[in-house]
């Protein structure tokens, strides 16, 4: 119990001079539509990356933390620039659970074409602060990546990621700088989500708290 409260306390000292309004996660993606009223009110960009999907996917229309894991490998194999040991299949059910609105265990569509976007988003930006072509993104070069993502990190806060997310020498590559991120996106939107009042501070019971961060 001791461990317990001394290791909650310490993060709650890490996150307690944060200001949320400062963040600024994506929008959330849009509800669920019928498929046929989807159909008819997409854009030809959308109909084009919807018949992407569909190639995808499969049959079931939905991508599995596996499916993801390959699309995901496929795509930057494909890119010298970006230094990486692949997506592993335990960041991708992670990817998969902070993104799956629906509890299906999977991405549906628009839960897929929203990731899609954010990761394409934050490519551009891991790559244009990675200043020495190095192909990671150096703890020098992380603050400024967070902050021009949405995510102005304190100090503490900046350590802890860094002791999750980077390798030995404080190095973040691309896989890394995508799951943490994806990740920060989905608990900010959550918090701003229960922080109903903008107060900056939510109350959860153990049901509540668990349910947020055990399935992410």
């Amino acid at each position: 119990m001791f461990l317990t409260k001394s290791l909650i306390g310490g993060i709650l000292n890490v996150v307690s001079n944060i200001d949320p309004s400062k963040f600024k996660p994506s929008a959330p993606p849009p509800p669920p539509r019928p498929q046929n009223y989807a159909e008819a009110h997409e854009s030809d960009e959308e109909k084009q990356f919807r018949r992407v999907f569909q190639q995808l996917a499969g049959d079931d229309m939905e991508v599995s933390p596996k499916e993801l894991m390959d699309i995901l490998n496929k795509v930057i194999s494909r890119h010298g620039s970006l230094k990486t040991d692949g997506f592993s299949i335990e960041s991708c059910r992670s990817m998969v659970a902070v993104m799956d609105s629906d509890s299906t265990g999977k991405l549906g569509f628009h839960e897929f074409k929203y990731l899609w976007n954010n990761i394409k988003r934050w490519q551009s930006v891991y790559l244009s602060h990675d200043m020495d072509r190095s192909g990671t993104i150096s703890s020098g070069e992380l603050p400024r990546a967070f902050n021009a993502a949405g995510f102005p990190l304190n100090d503490q806060l900046f350590k802890l990621i860094i002791r999750r997310y980077s390798d030995e020498n404080g190095d973040m590559d691309f896989d890394n700088f995508i799951g943490c991120l994806v990740r920060l996106d989905a608990m900010c939107r959550a918090f701003k989500t229960l922080d109903s009042d903008n107060s900056g501070t939510i109350d959860l019971d153990i049901k509540e708290w668990l349910q947020l961060t055990m399935y992410s």
